[in-house]
């Protein structure tokens, strides 16, 4: 879009996100992490992580540095490859930043600028920018709330990878994968995907985990099914909106082609709907904040509770497998000490994993009931906000348009 500048200057992306995707506990934080600035560029965007800390091993108490997508994303895999933080729901990776169908718009926008009269131009380049702004908003909000839940976990914040992400101050040279490495990532996969199947289908000795297994199974389609319809509810007011706009533009330049009382009686339509337009924009924004947004949060956090089952599985596998195997060195007086070694260090292992991740999805259904709760209700008072605003418009309307007779 560089022949089109003037429609979205990167300068405009510059500022910090305003609404939060998830609440934390600000109480007693020893790391305190923000998205201080952001600007997009064309393939990228570049954030800028400000931190202030009283944990020790930091050099500085207060410091920045400037990091990309790829770079949070790296941070990610290492805390989900890391076998010692088996048992942590590990925050889902930011999405990836992608404004192309805003650009894209706002390019056919300005080449059809010349079919459109002055005034809905105008318009509908408003509408295309705040929707640009928004989506940048929480694309910011999204890497910034996968980094303060890294800072507010006792264990997983003092990492050392995340001690380098956030302190060191040149780029981390992230290189993307080789063919190798996409192939050991697709085998990877391949095998969480049986995992998975296994673990649907084995009954957990331990009653709090099968029922936890078996209420993520059915929460993930529910709520992947919920954030779709609400994605859908969310397109039909903006749908409305766009619908009230080019109306209103056409009724305004309607009353410009006629000198009798008519003009004024389009006119004074067309300021209605356009007024109305801007409280469906609103409600279409509400909702998406509020309801789609957080339901699309908690699908990516339920897979990180599920991944926390299928991690606490696979240690399960590892110490019955070295029971069996200490059983045949017994039976054959072979490797005894070796094979007992072993299978108290799976057995251990299993038993802190099993103590952790107890605590962490216990945490889990707090944290998401909690977070549920208050978006719904701040939600139901805004809806509540906008209709009494849509029917105060109508009777301001009707009053106005009775008037004129």
């Amino acid at each position: 879009m560089e022949e089109k500048q003037d429609l979205l200057s990167d300068d405009q992306l510059k500022g910090q996100p305003t609404d939060d995707i998830i609440d934390l506990d600000a109480s007693d934080r020893v790391l305190m992490i923000d998205i201080s600035d952001a600007l997009s560029e064309r393939d990228k965007v570049k954030f800028t992580v400000h931190t202030r800390t009283s944990i020790a091993d930091f050099r500085q108490s207060e410091f920045s540095v400037v990091r990309m997508h790829e770079e949070f994303v790296w941070l990610h895999d290492r805390f989900e490859e890391n076998e010692a933080n088996f048992g942590i729901i590990i925050p889902p990776a930011p999405p990836k930043p992608d404004f192309d169908a805003s650009r894209e718009k706002l390019q056919k926008l300005g080449e059809g600028e010349t079919s459109l009269g002055k005034e809905e131009f105008q318009k509908m380049k408003q509408e295309l920018e705040a929707e640009y702004l928004a989506s940048f908003k929480k694309t910011v909000a999204m890497h910034e709330v996968f980094l303060q839940r890294l800072a507010a976990h006792p264990v997983l914040r003092n990492d050392i990878n995340f001690k380098v992400f956030l302190e060191y101050e040149q780029e981390l040279s992230i290189r993307g994968k080789n063919s190798r490495e996409r192939l050991t990532g697709f085998f990877r996969t391949m095998t969480q995907s049986l995992d998975e199947v296994l673990l649907a289908n084995v009954k957990d000795k331990d009653d709090f985990f099968d029922n936890q297994k078996t209420f993520l199974l059915e929460y993930l389609q529910r709520v992947k099914e919920a954030a779709s319809r609400a994605d859908n509810m969310t397109s039909s007011h903006k749908n409305v909106a766009d619908t009230y706009l080019r109306i209103s533009a056409s009724l305004a330049q309607c009353a410009t082609f006629d000198g009798t009382h008519l003009a004024v009686t389009l006119s004074k339509v067309s300021e209605i709907l356009d007024k109305a337009r801007k409280l469906e924009g609103r409600v279409a924004s509400d909702e998406d904040l509020k309801l789609s947004d957080t339901l699309k949060y908690y699908t990516r956090d339920t897979m990180a509770a599920q991944n926390l089952l299928f991690q606490r599985h696979r240690v399960l596998a590892n110490f019955e497998n070295a029971a069996k195997t200490l059983e045949k060195a017994r039976a054959k007086n072979k490797d005894v000490q070796q094979a007992e070694d072993s299978h108290n260090e799976l057995a251990e292992k299993f038993d802190k994993v099993s103590e952790v991740a107890m605590k962490e999805l216990t945490d889990f259904r707090g944290r998401r009931i909690a977070h549920f709760k208050k978006n719904l209700v701040e939600l139901a008072e805004l809806e509540l906000k906008h209709a009494r605003a849509q029917v105060n418009l109508l009777q301001t309307a009707i009053a106005a348009i009775k008037s004129m007779e």
